[in-house]
């Protein structure tokens, strides 16, 4: 190990730097457990948000039929002069689609 003191990381304020300096070796190992404790905290909460807003999009529709996956979009179908609503997603190479209702005739 080096005698020259560590040089502090250049993005660290100065304040942060003069009083961590002023600290006894065993008051920076708390700070140390904790800055590590908070910073898993800290991207824990980001991964939850994060998982959080994903799950916005995955919410299932309240017609969703149980067996056609959240990702399902809602297509209309013409069929002898009729239009229905399909949903309609992909599966693999495969484009899956399941009747959901007819169109009303004042849409």
């Amino acid at each position: 190990m080096s005698y020259e003191p560590p040089t502090p990381p250049a993005d660290l304020s100065t304040d942060t730097v003069d009083t961590l300096n002023d600290y006894s070796p065993d008051q920076l190992q708390h700070v140390a457990r904790y800055a590590e404790e908070l910073a898993e905290h800290k991207a824990r909460e980001a991964r939850l948000e994060e998982e959080s807003g994903d799950n916005e999009k995955d919410k299932r529709p309240d017609d969703l039929p149980a067996d056609v996956p959240a990702k399902a979009a809602i297509t209309i179908k013409e069929i002898n002069d009729n239009r229905y609503y399909y949903w309609q997603w992909r599966d693999g190479e495969k484009i899956r689609s399941q009747y959901k209702g007819p169109v009303s005739s004042d849409e």
